[in-house]
Formats: C-alpha cells, sequence, structure tokens
C-alpha cells in the first residue's frame, strides 16, 4: 500500500472526529470544516514524518493549533455574527439519529459558546478527547496547573449555565 493511500485510509476514518472535534471548538459548522480540512492538508503535507500509529493524535494537535492561529487573527469583520452562529447552532446534524441526541447536542454546544476559548479547549481534549491532564498541557504547551484550574472554572460555569437553563426549560414549560 502506498503512502497516498495509507493516508486516504486515515482521513476517510478520522474526518468524522475531526469534525465533530472542530465544531466543538469553533460552535460554528463552516468553521469546523474548514479547520478539519486544514488539519488533513496540514497532516498530509508531513505525511512521510507522521508516526502511523500516532496519526489522529498528530492530525488533532494540527488542528487545535490551527483553531488558536484562527483566534490570534480573527477579524472583526469575520463572516457570520450572533444571529447566524445562533442559526447555525440550531441547524441538524448530518449524523444524529434521533431528535433528542440532536437537542442534547445544541445544548452542549450552547454551553461551550459560553467558555472562553482556552476554557473551551480544555474542556473538549480533556472529555471529549478523553486526554489526561498532562496530556492536554503537553498539545496546548501550558502547565498541568493551568489545565487544571482552567477546568474547574470551565465546569463551574457549564454547572451553573445547566442550572439556569433547566430553571428556564421547565419555567417556560419547554420540558
Amino acid at each position: 500500500m502506498t503512502a497516498e493511500q495509507e493516508f486516504d485510509e486515515f482521513a476517510i476514518a478520522a474526518w468524522p472526529r475531526l469534525r465533530r472535534s472542530a465544531y466543538l471548538l469553533t460552535g460554528d459548522h463552516h468553521l469546523a470544516e474548514d479547520l478539519a480540512q486544514t488539519a488533513l492538508a496540514r497532516t498530509y503535507a508531513s505525511w512521510q514524518r507522521v508516526r502511523r500509529a500516532d496519526a489522529l493524535a498528530y492530525a488533532r494537535k494540527v488542528m487545535v493549533n490551527a483553531n488558536i492561529d484562527r483566534l490570534r487573527r480573527r477579524r472583526a469583520t469575520e463572516v457570520g455574527g450572533a444571529a447566524a452562529e445562533s442559526r447555525l447552532a440550531r441547524e441538524p446534524v448530518a449524523d444524529v439519529g434521533s431528535e433528542e441526541l440532536a437537542s442534547d447536542r445544541d445544548a452542549i454546544v450552547r454551553l461551550l459558546g459560553r467558555l472562553t476559548d482556552r476554557e473551551r479547549r480544555v474542556v473538549v481534549l480533556r472529555h471529549y478527547f478523553d486526554l489526561s491532564e498532562a496530556q492536554v498541557a503537553r498539545e496546548l504547551g501550558i502547565a498541568p496547573g493551568t489545565v487544571k484550574s482552567a477546568l474547574s472554572r470551565a465546569l463551574g460555569k457549564l454547572r451553573v449555565t445547566a442550572a439556569e437553563d433547566e430553571t428556564t426549560f421547565v419555567r417556560e414549560g419547554l420540558r
């Protein structure tokens, strides 16, 4: 099997997870697609150096770094806005099997959207990718203590926000 065929197989297998992860990082379907494509393109460019056993980890790190770069050069004229982001967050995901699952995903994305960029990255890497605190610290280039404090703050915010949302839903008869 050629290196190009190996990469094709890897890209097909990794695409859904990279896209979902990028969506959790950005909260925007279009940016998620771009971010996942960027990660795969950069991984392909380095494919000769990538250890096949760690290819997904490599692509994930490329994606997180590309997202950090995107945030650093974000312009005030970025396409979209609050109305567009809100509409995109409610768009159904193609592989959703039930309405309840779609509702849960929407709630998760809305909750993650209320976190700072660093908190969001830490939560996604720690809980979605199930990385250890040390691995998250290495991927983000921060101290393990910073991961712990950011995660603690983020989970506290998520608990408060989720409780507030639940109270609003019950009060308004939405659940």
